[in-house]
């Protein structure tokens, strides 16, 4: 029997994601044991009384959020022990962290390709996947030559339990519109769509808003309903699972880390909106995204807005950094990025449906953007349950 001893804390989606990668894993071995250490366990007999009941139980082994708990206490244990992080990446343990900068760094793109011109942050300092979303997206915003307004700049400290509307209420009233604004995670983009209701602020008129998590029950609640980046934490929790394995039959030896990769952008209400000055290239993009399972064409979107190709073309990149065509082939690898993970399609398939008739060509392409060919990117973020059969 392998006891994992779990000091962390479940209540959010990405957590209980975590929690059922980690248990997918588990039920491939053949008998693994889990115990939730109550956070009022922690707080009645310190990091002190952790270690005591990990020894009287027996643990083989202990996920941990970092940000609440003594790591050298711990190591007295003498097991592995992967922590989750919180304010930092600790560099003598295995960190079970993400890709927070390119997080920020897709949010970014995917803001910039909707033709917005200013842009906000809504997140903290005293996390790292706070710090790092906010980098990766301002340091992307800056690239293309805009400002990054971020909430931090008014309010150095924070607290959940200190939550301010009415400072928040403010710094959203003052920001220029319409802007595009990331949020660290779901919890807290669920805050700024609560208080731009309350005080009517228009969204996605206004402030167009994207979280992070995809946390299905918190982006359904929100009014409208929140886009979100989508990470692949099932597969970070077996892979932690299956690392642990790992330790224990001394197959490897810490610190090794693992890194939770942003999927995709899960699009609803929140974001629906297009900021883009000049009307007609704003219905060239509806056009794309309603036409791109079409075998349609620079020459053919000419032919609905009264400009010649060069103007057309001229006008496009102002308003969204990128051209027409580039334009076509993302909407459609966006689309074809939904069926590999969504569907058991097969991919020459699924290229098909998305407007891709070249199959050698599209995966030239889909590598260029995604770093993976089409079948390593169902490979890695499909989930299985999920797959219609």
């Amino acid at each position: 029997m392998i006891k994992i001893l779990l000091l962390t804390d479940f209540s959010s989606g990405y957590s209980r994601s975590l929690l059922k990668g980690i248990v997918k894993y588990a039920k491939e071995c053949e008998s693994w044991s889990f115990y939730r250490m109550p956070s009022y366990f922690r707080e009645l007999y310190g990091n002190e009384g952790i270690v005591k009941w990990a020894k009287d139980w027996g643990a083989n082994a202990i996920i941990a959020q970092l940000g609440e708990i003594d790591i050298e206490i711990l190591n007295e244990l003498n097991i592995p022990i992967i922590v989750q992080n919180y304010s930092d990446r600790h560099e003598l343990i295995s960190n079970l962290t993400g890709d927070y900068f390119n997080t920020g760094v897709m949010a970014a793109d995917f803001f910039l390709r909707k033709g917005y011109k200013h842009f906000a942050y809504y997140g903290f300092k005293d996390t790292i996947w706070m710090r790092e979303r906010g980098e990766g997206f301002a340091t992307t915003v800056e690239k293309k030559g805009y400002q990054t307004f971020r909430y931090t700049d008014h309010q150095e400290e924070y607290n959940i339990l200190d939550f301010n509307h009415e400072i928040l209420k403010l710094w959203l009233e003052n920001l220029p519109k319409p802007i595009a604004m990331f949020a660290c995670d779901d919890f807290h983009a669920l805050q700024i769509t609560e208080i731009c209701k309350m005080y009517g602020i228009d969204i996605p008129n206004d402030i167009a808003v994207l979280g992070v998590d995809n946390d299905e029950l918190l982006c359904n609640i929100s009014d409208p309903k929140l886009s979100s980046i989508e990470l692949d934490v099932d597969n970070g929790g077996y892979l932690a699972g299956k690392l642990l394995h790992q330790f224990l039959e001394k197959k490897a030896s810490p610190p090794i880390d693992i890194i939770i990769n942003p999927i995709r952008v899960v699009s609803r209400e929140s974001t629906e909106k297009y900021a883009i000055s000049n009307k007609y290239i704003e219905i060239v993009m509806k056009y794309i995204d309603k036409n791109y399972m079409n075998d349609i064409s620079v020459i053919d979107i000419i032919n609905i807005v009264p400009f010649s190709r060069r103007v057309l073309e001229k006008l496009f990149k102002k308003e969204t950094a990128i051209t027409i065509y580039h334009y076509i082939q993302l909407v459609r690898i966006n689309n074809f990025c939904e069926l590999l993970i969504s569907t058991n399609l097969p991919l020459i398939d699924a290229a098909l449906e998305v407007g891709f008739y070249d199959y050698k060509n599209v995966s030239r392409i889909f590598i260029k953007e995604k770093k993976l060919t089409p079948y390593q990117y169902r490979k890695t973020f499909a989930n299985i349950e999920n797959i219609a059969q």
